[in-house]
């Protein structure tokens, strides 16, 4: 297909950074239907792209900036791209062990609010 413009890259990474959107990625394989559904979005940005481009762009993102991400985390710096800080906010999250889980209010409450395991004031 035709090259991706800046602002269609940017248009996408907008969508893609709905939480809604991200839990949907981020629990399934088969994603069809959400693409279809960011296809839709971009459409009315005035961006014709069918949900395979979609996908493709998405895995394509996310696939140079676990690159890039990784070659920051040995140190390298060489390795750059265009809308790195804008993925990282969306999925810096999620490469380190799912954290995004503690989207549930359960760990904002202080330690002190939740039962005690044992009588004892030990940390074990």
């Amino acid at each position: 297909g035709k090259h991706w413009t800046v602002n269609e890259v940017r248009a996408l990474i907008r969508i893609w950074s709905d939480k809604n959107i991200q839990q949907q990625l981020e629990g399934t394989v088969r994603n069809k239907r959400i693409f279809e559904q960011v296809a839709a979005r971009l459409q009315k940005f005035g961006i014709d792209r069918d949900w395979k481009q979609c996908r493709t762009k998405y895995k394509n993102l996310k696939h140079e900036y676990k690159s890039v991400k990784s070659a920051q985390v040995s140190g390298s710096t060489s390795k750059s791209m265009k809308f790195f800080n804008e993925l990282d906010a969306i999925l810096g999250h999620c490469t380190m062990e799912q954290a995004s889980k503690s989207d549930n209010d359960e760990s904002e409450r202080p330690p002190e609010w939740t039962e005690p395991k044992s009588g004892k004031d030990s940390i074990g």
